[in-house]
């Protein structure tokens, strides 16, 4: 009887970066996810989380720097070289560690319908860079990805620690980004000259491409607008605050809507309000206005048709998400959506049920929130 062949365990750093690659790298990209997703990525505005992100960005950046200095003979000493099979390897732990963490706080604020682009690029990215381990001793390669990163990082990191969103602080993201990756360029142009003026336009090129369809997604909705955040909404018969405590009236969850949280049916009797409920998580220090936007499709032009818009004024800082609601009366059957936008006019989270016109008791259930 064979018994199946165990994995040799590593004898060299070579067979140590092959190891890690084969056998550990798919599992602690499993372990990343879900340690940022429920532990250390919760909210945007958690000082431990953005530590972890600077820590992965700053381990990319000296994997770079080793990598371009060993590749042009400036480091020969013996211990040096007999680690550099694993520097590749460490640099793609630490674009992974950064992919997951994108992954995570992206996916919580995306609005599905607008935002699946950014998304699936951010996972196409992240399940890549288990191949792009040969990849990153390329000098244009490293730079793409790092800019790449680091974008996505200022994106919702400068409106944490400056109180404010909307577009100029996108472009003030960009800049920074910018201004950073061009900063470490010239060190490595300092460093090593003869690799950095070699691969200077093919760099040029790649940046401003990259820079141009970061522009594009942001502009178009495809980037989720970090870091508000929906985290519950539903629609309801009726909603009541008491103290510090949301009552809402709602018809029985069926199985299949456990998770969506409200129901896709709104059975209304005629002349009946319904009332859309949303907790909008924006970190401390962040206070900004939102709004629900009514829309009823038009059967006729099968067209989005707004009926009335209702801004509100969020404040930042509670877990939960900052609550809140709006009425619209005079339901009148068919489908129905309520966008919860920013002032910009970004895509936050959506709510879309059906009204359908009833004479009969709707049972109803109260949802403690």
């Amino acid at each position: 009887m064979r018994h199946p062949r165990l994995p040799q365990l590593p004898k060299n750093v070579e067979e140590l970066a092959y190891w890690y690659m084969r056998y550990i790298s798919p599992l602690s990209l499993i372990a990343a996810l879900l340690l940022d997703y429920f532990v250390l990525l919760r909210r945007v505005d958690l000082w431990i989380g953005n530590l972890l992100l600077f820590f992965y960005l700053a381990l990319a950046a000296v994997c770079i720097t080793l990598m371009n200095v060993i590749e042009a003979g400036r480091l020969r000493h013996p211990r040096i070289l007999m680690v550099t099979p694993i520097i590749p390897v460490v640099a793609q732990f630490a674009f992974g560690g950064l992919f997951a963490a994108y992954l995570s706080l992206y996916s919580r604020s995306a609005a599905v319908e607008i935002s699946w682009i950014f998304i699936i690029l951010i996972a196409a990215l992240l399940i890549g860079n288990e191949r792009f381990v040969r990849l990153y001793t390329r000098f244009v390669f490293q730079f793409s990805v790092f800019f790449t990163v680091l974008f996505s990082f200022f994106i919702f990191f400068l409106p944490v620690i400056s109180g404010k969103i909307g577009p100029y602080m996108f472009l003030a993201s960009g800049a920074a980004s910018l201004i950073v990756v061009t900063g470490f360029y010239y060190f490595l142009l300092f460093l090593v000259p003869e690799r950095a003026r070699a691969e200077s336009t093919k760099l040029a090129r790649s940046i401003a491409i990259i820079f141009l369809t970061f522009n594009v997604l942001y502009f178009s909705g495809a980037i989720p607008p970090l870091p508000l955040a929906l985290k519950d909404a539903g629609i309801y018969h009726g909603i009541t605050r008491i103290e510090n405590e949301y009552r809402l009236l709602g018809e029985p969850t069926k199985p299949g809507q456990i998770y969506l949280r409200y129901s896709r049916i709104f059975h209304s009797v005629p002349g009946e309000s319904a009332y859309v409920y949303t907790a909008i998580f924006a970190p401390i220090g962040l206070n900004t206005t939102i709004s629900h936007k009514w829309q009823r499709y038009d059967v006729f032009t099968e067209e989005w048709i707004t009926e009335v818009t209702i801004p509100f004024y969020v404040v930042g800082g509670r877990d939960g998400g900052y609550r809140g609601y709006s009425i619209k009366s005079n339901i009148i059957p068919g489908k129905w959506r309520v966008d919860v936008v920013t002032e910009f006019g970004q895509l936050i989270g959506r709510v879309s049920f059906t009204a359908v016109e009833t004479n009969d008791f709707v049972p109803v259930e109260v949802f403690i929130r």
